[in-house]
């Protein structure tokens, strides 16, 4: 039976199991696992990690940097060179230098990726311990906190608001409980959770037992006790999230156009150079060789090496900057995101909100709704809001400690009902000395006028009447245009009833309002300016009023010509939506839901979004956006779904890491572009030479060889320097432009090759071979000198071009003159051109076919590369005029 089955059974025997039965058949008791338990109990159902998570694992760490395409086609290679060199000659011993050689570029470039696999996972697991989350379990008795992965099978866990769940529980006992299962279901609707064993039909999905609660869901208000009947991968959670998951987004459809461009160049080139060898050379197994030495050739070997030392060097960068970057893709992410998407609290404006005005239905000064709107911060069980908080602040007034002091002593709590976003309110019972009930209401205006049937004003209970809402419109109205943030309150007496309902929020008693001031932080306009300059478009998602939204966007420069409400929302098709949120930057009076589709129409537009999220009705856009952005003091949830944590809400933070972004972005794109065109340029002269040269230009070994070299030296390029003109724009990864840049600048390379190759077949070989070209010579000794000769020659003029290219395209100003590479990058590549030339005169030189070079060849040799580079400079003018961009 498969394992989901297995626990799906085991979860619904114990949902209509009462506490006691599963007490004796787990075993635990009511004061928490027996500690000689907990071991027995990890060993019986595991730990509570997602064992799936790749990145967690040192042998997918491995098998990631050692098995890929490119070190597959180097196998194929060594295997067949084994057999071609070793297996079929009569005396192989000196033939197996080929093999031993692709072996350890095998070994070379799969260990400097798993060094650079490993750091980065070594960097990860640091930064998630400043976001790493406990949990409170009883254990032989005594309450204990633990890290949530040490959780095992049988452990009673507590329950609190604002907790993230940390495994499957069977709930015990409940309080008010009140639960998001957004994470596991995508839906906003907040579910009551309860501890009674369940009586409805076993036909219902898991998800709709109410005494059941999921890891990755969060406790939006009340407590709980839960006995953990499944961790890890076992969970409802684990079984179908895989953080690591190869999911379809923006950066692997971007890798994955890249890699498409690249495949379809080597279809057609590799068996073309196949076909000629073969045809002019009459050897078909070394042809063979060959062609597959030019499909490692053409592509950028170390490519997944290099974007991986790029992403986590830039990960690591924003590190110091109270950044966390906890999926190094989000990197790339940072670099393409054209829209973000956030609210304003705490974003735009100051995380803490003053308390200004508490008035009467009239507008006038009354302590009474400030009193029991105290009351109902104090009670309810949901996390307090920054609303809360100011209400709750009112006991440190001067004078006034006392006086709050003695209304919670007065009033104690019977029931709540949470708020919601549907009903966006939050109602409280509460209870005086003589048993007189009364239910309190705070929360948006509309939703509890809707809702009330009398005012109170000088301690008179009156009808409403036929206008109403006019009257209170003329009162908050204009605070509202003010930017500040209005509530209502509302009570009704319910004598000695203790319990509520939906039912009971009826027929209430306005008695008046609050209003903050939600002012905008000083650095909001700046950052709201900065990112408009980054061509990063700015979008408010917010749960407010409109008003609010408006005149605080006003304020920061943000657009609000065409402000969109949830309620118009509802009323629009997803194509119509489609339309209305590339025109509208603010949208208000939002459901977590609304959030989803407006994140989802801006995708299907092709756009790369972020979203800026710290709540649990956050959750569903976190998931949904191309990179999910959170704060270090949100919800556990947030902060386990999100891509990125930031430990400080300031857009100024979120500035540093786009330009981070695309400053890694753009080295990459260095790599990719760079390498890939001039590979292309060296495949092109293969072909040419393949066609009318009577021996290889390169041997398979030296080609492989010389596009290990190459790419071990571009290993520095994410310390690279990125001009300021790169980083204006958002970047994509995009096939179509990569296999432009390879059409424009590879013939360039492939030009100088063949001038190359015509002086070293009919000038250099022939006056150092006794003035004969390669068929005119019958000696085999002098014919093994001329082919070394030759090889030997375009081996380094390869080199010298492929790495100065390097600094001829990786700018669009005048290299060396306008824009210098990093002193790291100029290092590396000048001593990458010393030692690879110097490996000539070596007595490996030898090994490998190559051979010393008279000095008057190095003459030519500077003069080629004078002249590539005069014609790249000019070509790269050419490419830029046309196409408004380089790299």
């Amino acid at each position: 039976m498969p394992k989901s089955t297995l626990l799906n059974s085991r979860m619904k025997k114990y949902a209509y199991c009462d506490a006691q039965e599963i007490y004796q058949d787990i075993p635990t008791t009511t004061d928490g696992l027996p500690l000689e338990q907990v071991e027995v109990m990890r060993e019986l159902y595991g730990e509570n990690q997602l064992a799936g998570r790749k990145s967690d694992t040192l042998w997918y760490r491995f098998r990631r940097a050692f098995v890929n395409p490119f070190t597959i086609i180097l196998i194929v290679l060594a295997i067949v060179s084994f057999i071609t060199d070793v297996l079929l000659p009569a005396d192989f011993s000196e033939n197996m230098t080929t093999v031993v050689i692709i072996c350890v570029m095998i070994l070379i470039s799969g260990t400097i990726r798993l060094v650079q696999e490993l750091r980065a996972k070594n960097a990860s697991d640091q930064l998630e311990r400043l976001i790493h989350a406990n949990v409170t379990v009883k254990r032989g008795g005594v309450l204990v906190d633990i890290p949530a992965e040490n959780l095992v099978v049988g452990d009673l866990v507590f329950l609190s608001a604002g907790d993230r769940i940390p495994a499957d529980l069977r709930l015990v006992k409940t309080q008010d409980l009140f639960i998001s299962q957004a994470a596991i279901t995508g839906e906003s609707e907040i579910l009551e959770k309860s501890s009674r064993t369940n009586l409805y039909s076993e036909q219902l999905p898991l998800t709709q037992l109410d005494n059941l609660a999921f890891m990755a869901t969060t406790v939006i208000s009340g407590r709980g006790e839960g006995v953990v009947l499944a961790v890890g991968k076992d969970t409802l959670y684990g079984n179908f999230i895989h953080p690591d998951s190869d999911g379809s987004t923006a950066f692997q459809k971007g890798a994955g156009s890249i890699a498409w461009v690249l495949l379809r160049f080597m279809a057609i080139l590799v068996p073309v150079v196949f076909l000629a060898s073969g045809i002019t050379k009459g050897n078909w197994v070394e042809s063979f060789v060959f062609a597959l030495s030019v499909a490692v050739g053409l592509t950028p070997e170390m490519l997944p090496m290099v974007i991986t030392a790029c992403l986590a060097k830039g990960s690591l960068s924003l590190s110091k900057k109270q950044t966390i970057v906890r999926n190094i893709n989000a990197m790339q992410g940072f670099g393409s995101m054209d829209v973000l998407c956030m609210d304003k609290t705490g974003t735009l404006t100051n995380e803490n909100i003053l308390l200004e005005y508490y008035m009467d239905v009239l507008g006038n000064e009354d302590a009474k709704a400030l009193r029991l709107a105290y009351l109902n911060s104090c009670y309810h069980s949901g996390v307090h809001n920054p609303i809360d908080n100011a209400i709750l602040a009112c006991r440190t007034m001067p004078e006034q400690e006392t006086a709050y002091t003695a209304l919670t002593e007065r009033y104690e709590k019977a029931d709540e009902i949470p708020f919601d976003y549907q009903r966006k309110f939050v109602s409280t019972l509460v209870v005086d000395p003589s048993g007189a009930h009364e239910l309190i209401v705070k929360g948006d205006i509309r939703q509890i006028f809707s809702r009330c049937g009398f005012v109170e004003y000088q301690n008179g209970i009156l009808p409403i009447g036929e206008n109403g809402f006019d009257n209170v419109a003329a009162v908050v109205d204009e605070m509202l245009e003010d930017g500040m943030k209005v509530i209502a309150v509302a009570r009704k007496s319910l004598g000695a009833q203790s319990t509520i309902t939906l039912a009971d929020e009826h027929d209430l008693v306005l008695v008046g309002y609050l209003a903050f001031f939600d002012a905008p932080k000083k650095s909001a306009a700046e950052s709201v300016s900065a990112l408009q300059k980054l061509q990063v478009r700015p979008k408010i998602l917010t749960g407010d009023r409109a008003e609010i939204a408006v005149s605080i966007c006003r304020r920061v420069g943000i657009s609000v010509d065409r402000v969109l409400t949830g309620s118009e929302i509802n009323q629009l098709s997803d194509e119509q939506l489609r339309s209305v949120v590339e025109r509208a930057d603010v949208f208000a009076d939002l459901t977590p839901g609304q959030k989803v589709r407006i994140l989802a129409a801006l995708r299907e537009n092709g756009h790369t979004i972020g979203f800026l999220g710290d709540g649990m009705n956050d959750i569903p856009a976190l998931c949904e956006a191309d990179v999910g952005i959170s704060v270090d003091t949100a919800v556990d949830a947030a902060k386990d779904i999100a891509d990125v944590v930031l430990l400080q809400k300031d857009l100024t933070v979120l500035e540093q890491g786009i330009l981070e972004g695309r400053k890694t972005f753009a080295n990459m794109l260095k790599y990719i572009k760079i390498t890939a065109s001039s590979n292309f340029g060296n495949i092109l002269s293969i072909v040419c030479a393949s066609a009318v040269l009577p021996f290889l230009p390169m041997t398979a070994i030296q080609l492989l060889l010389l596009n290990l070299l190459y790419d071990a030296l571009c290993i520095i390029l994410p310390w690279d320097n990125v001009d300021v003109e790169d980083t204006v724009t958002p970047r994509a990864w995009s096939g179509e432009t990569l296999g432009r840049f390879m059409r424009s600048f590879g013939p360039i390379s492939s030009v100088f090759d063949i001038l190359t190759f015509l002086f070293l077949y009919f000038v250099l070989c022939p006056a150092l071979c006794g003035g004969s070209t390669y068929t005119q010579l019958t000696d085999p000794t002098l014919r093994l000198h001329y082919v070394a000769l030759f090889q030997t020659g375009w081996f380094l003029e390869s080199m010298w071009t492929q790495v100065l290219i390097l600094h001829l395209l990786r700018t669009k100003k005048v290299s060396f003159l306008q824009s210098r590479a990093s002193n790291p990058v100029q290092f590396v590549t000048l001593a990458g051109i010393i030692a690879f030339t110097f490996l000539t005169v070596t007595p490996f030189a030898a090994v490998l076919g190559l051979t010393r070079l008279p000095l008057q060849y190095f003459g030519f040799l500077m003069l080629m590369v004078l002249l590539y580079m005069l014609s790249t400079t000019i070509a790269k003018r050419i490419y830029q005029k046309r196409y408004q961009e380089l790299i």
